[in-house]
């Protein structure tokens, strides 16, 4: 999330915290805009952040998470899904027509998938069939993305360089010339423009 920084800024991405996830992106200076999950490990804090809550039922009806949410009188959904929350997550931005999914701290490697055993892998997998190259790891943002530059910065570089141009042609003589011959110039068009308006002319630049 630290390294992601300049590219949630830049872009406003869509942020989905998958239950202790969301109080990570509180704790990196945003806001979840949506958090899914059994309600296990995210904190009240979060659930009270304003973003919209989806608990993670099960094809049977359980959903671990409900009481709480509803003991903490906050909005919410419920998404009944076999899989994980995770799972659910990258489901939700994948109908819902992301471009990209960046994921923090998922499950990445084949390790992870195939030789430590553990529950819900296999939907896992065919998560990540479905959202496809959409999917890239927040690793590979950090490093493939470069800040670029906005137009204020742009406008601001410009008014530096003819700040320092004028100071440069005051500073010499010729610059001196220079910058009178164009206060008069500049005398002339405003006359020129107050005269067709029927005004005073205006008094010489110095």
């Amino acid at each position: 999330l630290q390294a992601l920084k300049p590219y949630i800024r830049e872009y406003k991405p869509v942020i989905i915290g998958v239950d202790g996830g969301a109080d990570a992106v509180l704790k990196a200076g945003f806001k979840p805009d949506m958090i899914v999950g059994d309600m296990d490990s995210v904190s009240d804090k979060a659930l009270r952040c304003g973003a919209e809550i989806i608990v993670h039922a099960y094809r049977d009806g359980r959903a671990p998470g409900l009481a709480r949410v509803e003991d903490l009188g906050v909005e919410h959904l419920v998404f009944a899904a076999t899989g994980t929350s995770e799972d659910i997550a990258m489901l939700l931005a994948d109908a819902a027509g992301a471009e990209l999914i960046v994921a923090v701290g998922t499950h990445a490697t084949l390790l992870e998938f195939l030789d430590k055993g553990r529950a819900g892998m296999s939907s896992t997998f065919l998560t990540r069939l479905k959202v496809g190259s959409r999917l890239i790891d927040a690793k590979g943002v950090s490093r493939l993305y470069r800040t670029r530059i906005s137009t204020w910065q742009l406008v601001l570089l410009a008014l530096a360089g003819l700040i320092a141009l004028g100071v440069a042609l005051a500073a010499t003589p010729a610059g001196q010339t220079f910058l009178g011959l164009s206060g008069a110039v500049w005398d002339d068009i405003v006359n020129f423009i107050r005269s067709l308006l029927g005004l005073a002319p205006s008094a010489p630049t110095v």
